[in-house]
Order: C-alpha cells, then structure tokens, then sequence
C-alpha cells in the first residue's frame, strides 16, 4: 500500500519516519550535528551542512508534505520565518497582496513594518467575501494571503473561490492553516498553491516548540527552498524532533479539542452573561455553511465578547484557572488571550478596533481537559 493511499492518522505516524536504516530505532533520532563527513569533495550520503539540510528536519517535512496532500514541505524556526520566506523568494517590489483585514497580529506586523518599506503594497478588505477580495484585485495582485478560520474573529473563508479568483488573475492562493490543522482542513484539495502552518500551535500541541512550514508544489517551493537555505531560520534538530512528535497524536487531539470546543460554544451561547459568540460551528456564524462543506470539524478555537464590554473582559481574565492567560494556542492545554494586547497589540489601536478587535474581545484556545471542569472553570470566572 502506498502513502497516499493510507490515512491521516497513520501518515502521521509513519510519512517520512522509517526506522533508522543504520541503528533499526523506531523513531527518528535527534540528528544533533552541524556538519558531515564527506568521502570526497562533492561526495556525500546527502546531507553536508545542518542548515542546509538535516535528517531529522527531512523527516518532518516529508510528513507534513503528507499530511497537507503537498509534494513538497519546508520547515521553519518559527511561523513568521515561513511567512517571511513565501514573501521574501515569491514577490518583488510593486507587487500587490490582498488579504482579509482579520489575520494574526504578527502577520499584519511584517507586511507593514518589513516588506512595505521593502517594496510590498498589501491591502485588506473587511469583507471576507470573494466580492471583497475581487474589488481590490489589480493587474499588480500577485498573491491572495488568507487565514480560515480567520484570527481571532474566527471569519470562514471560501478557499476553493478564493483559488479561482486567485488564478484567474495570474496570483497565487496562499492559506495560513493553523487554526485548522491539516487534520481538519487541506487548502492544496481545494486549490490553494500555498499552506502555511505555525507548527508551535497544533501539529506541535504541547506548547514546547516555536516552528514553521510551508507545504506546496515542487516547483513553488523551490525558490522558498533556496530562501531557506540562503537566509537561514531553519528549525534544529530538537525543535523538529518535537514536532514529530506531536504530529503522531494530531488526530486524536483535534478530535477533542473540537469536541470540547463545540460543546463550549453552544453552551457560551446560552448564558446570560456573554454578549455575542464567535465560533464556525454554531448555525447562525456567517461562514457556518462553506466551514461544514470544507472543514472535518469546526476547530477549538472560541472567541466571545461579555455583556459589560471591556470593563467585564478584564475581570473575566484574571479570574479562570484551567484556561490559562497567556500568549499561542493548540496546545493539550486551555488558553485565554487578550487579543488587544497580546497576540494583536501589534495592529495600531486604530486599525484593530476598526476591525472589531477591541479591548472586549476575549479568544479562547480550548484545551483537551475534561469539558465539565473547563465549563466549570469558565462558569466561575463569569460569576
């Protein structure tokens, strides 16, 4: 049997992972080695520098290749290095990118900060539409940069019309998958060029790890692959080794963390003092229908807003327990972030509450705890 023809759960076990062909270890070792010994000069057994290329590293990218339906994956140091990577070795001074105006902070940063000056006009439209996109489309459009669902208003785009609007003007579809993991979402299937992932939030799921990936076409990736090598920030050997790690339990961990998240949402929305809920699943979310068409699950993220606006927002997050304060997300663990001042506090003050990210929007990453005491965790916190 092929690899193609295996499922998820079991590519992520065993893509790119055959026992050690020199010790028969089950698991990848830790390749912990900067250098190779070479029989002649230009001779070697494929491998001659560590930031060229590291076996440990080959195996992680051949197993996210797998999982996200690629021919090829890159891993990175960390999301934003891959971010950097595609823009960096894809586009040049005049293009244009247009992206939905709700993505990760971090993202908005390096469009504005890095490559604006460089040369980029990125434009964004607040309506997550394909008429949204379409109106800012120019013969200077050479890329579309999407996330879905979106962060943190958890927005669902329509990939495969948003590929075909892509192509149809010459651009790529480049789609940050994080928040849905190739478990419950593969871009490529639907016709996206480009899969971006941060790898510290669920295929490493365990919040030990900062990594990144593209996954795409051989020839798409080969001028990223060049980037890679050129510019550096590749992942070390440990750091892909975790998140091999990780991988092998993607399926199940996603399984709960929707479950969990599901059973959440629907009861956030029941209770007297939440204000608005923002999660795919519910019936009345506007992307409810193309996520149910696009997406296995409906993911484990919750964003919500309290009835007493930023005032009740602030008490609420210094009172929850389980659901931790802090930064990321898509870890076994449940999270609770400020957007506003955390993962968006990047965004001008502006710009962000224009956009509906204020300082009452509260995101929760729901974890894979028992759902009863995260509900318990929550319920308390509202009191």
């Amino acid at each position: 049997m092929s690899e193609h023809q295996t499922g998820f759960s079991t590519r992520a076990i065993h893509a790119g992972q055959d026992p050690d062909p020199t010790t028969g270890a089950t698991i990848v070792p830790i390749y912990a080695t900067s250098t190779y010994t070479q029989e002649a000069p230009g001779v070697h057994k494929g491998y001659e520098y560590s930031r060229s290329g590291n076996p440990t590293r080959t195996a992680l990218e051949t197993c996210l290749a797998a999982l996200e339906a690629g021919e090829r994956g890159l891993a990175f140091a960390s999301g934003l290095a891959a971010t950097n990577a595609v823009l960096a070795s894809l586009l040049k001074p005049g293009d244009e990118l247009v992206a939905s105006a709700d993505l990760y902070g971090g993202t908005f940063r390096i469009l504005e900060k890095v490559f604006r000056p460089w040369g980029l006009n990125a434009k964004y439209t607040d309506d997550p539409s394909l008429e949204g996109f379409q109106k800012l489309i120019t013969p200077k459009t050479k890329m579309i940069w999407i996330e879905t669902p979106t962060n943190p208003l958890l927005q669902i785009l329509d990939i495969s019309a948003l590929a075909q609007l892509a192509h149809q003007n010459g651009a790529w579809l480049a789609v940050d998958n994080t928040f849905a993991s190739p478990y419950l979402q593969q871009p490529l299937k639907l016709g996206a060029d480009l899969v971006i992932h941060s790898t510290t939030k669920y295929l490493g799921g365990h919040s030990d790890v900062i990594g990144g990936a593209v996954i795409g076409s051989t020839d798409l990736l080969t001028p990223i692959k060049f980037y890679q090598n050129a510019a550096g920030g590749t992942p070390g050997p440990f750091d892909c080794y975790l998140t091999l790690r990780g991988i092998k339990t993607l399926a199940v961990r996603m399984d709960r963390h929707c479950e969990n998240a599901h059973t959440l949402a629907h009861w956030l929305t029941r209770h007297p003092k939440v204000e608005r809920v923002y999660y795919p699943g519910l019936p009345n979310h506007g992307g409810h229908e193309i996520a149910k068409r696009q997406m296995k699950h409906f993911g484990g993220m919750i964003s919500l807003r309290l009835q007493g606006g930023a005032d009740a927002a602030k008490k609420f997050l210094s009172q929850t327990h389980l659901f931790s304060l802090a930064e990321s997300l898509g870890g076994v663990e449940s999270l609770v972030c400020h957007p506003a001042t955390m993962t968006h506090a990047s965004i001008p003050l502006e710009v962000r509450t224009a956009r509906g990210v204020d300082d009452g929007l509260i995101r929760l990453s729901v974890g894979i705890e028992d759902v009863q005491d995260l509900q318990n965790d929550l319920e308390a916190a509202l009191r």
